[in-house]
């Protein structure tokens, strides 16, 4: 009976942060899905023409922003997930290429990460001193993603482009 009663503790224990790394999955889940609308619009609203335009020598081209976008996404997920990514270098940066490498980096994100287990959103991961939990790394990939898509948008905009509008 006392092995019944310490069993019983130690899974009620464990309910709340499973509940707690749900109602994470679900959230980043939620957000991924919208941060792909918005990506893959901003990647549209670039005339096909100009994915080879950068405001600056120093700057990705618009197409090659787009490819950086698509590996980091599933870089940051797989190693969420201990996986390896699914994505390989390319050296096509055209418009369709782009849509096409932003649409599975997404997909396989999100897949990814509702299958992930909680002992993967909580493993640590990385060198000594730069481990990050398999949250952080998703998490990191969604504002990776964010913070180059905001670049985009101003590419769009020194073409004389209105980005699209964000829909949360």
């Amino acid at each position: 009976m006392k092995k019944l009663a310490v069993l019983v503790a130690a899974f009620a224990a464990v309910l709340p942060l499973t509940a707690q790394d749900q109602a994470y999955k679900d959230e980043a889940i939620k957000h991924w899905n919208t941060s792909k609308d918005l990506t893959l619009a901003v990647a549209e609203a670039m005339p096909a023409g100009d994915y080879g335009f950068k405001p600056n020598a120093a700057e990705m081209s618009f197409g090659q922003l787009m490819d950086h976008i698509a590996m980091a996404n599933a870089n940051y997920v797989s190693r969420a997930a201990g996986a390896k990514s699914p994505m390989t270098k390319t050296e096509q940066f055209d418009k369709a290429t782009a849509m096409k490498r932003l649409t599975e980096s997404f997909d396989y994100c999100i897949k990814t990460i509702e299958a992930m287990t909680p002992e993967q959103w909580n493993e640590k991961r990385g060198a000594a001193g730069h481990e990050m939990s398999g949250r952080e790394l998703v998490w990191g990939g969604f504002t990776h993603t964010a913070h180059h898509r905001g670049q985009a948008e101003v590419y769009l905009r020194v073409k004389g482009i209105t980005p699209p509008v964000y829909k949360f």
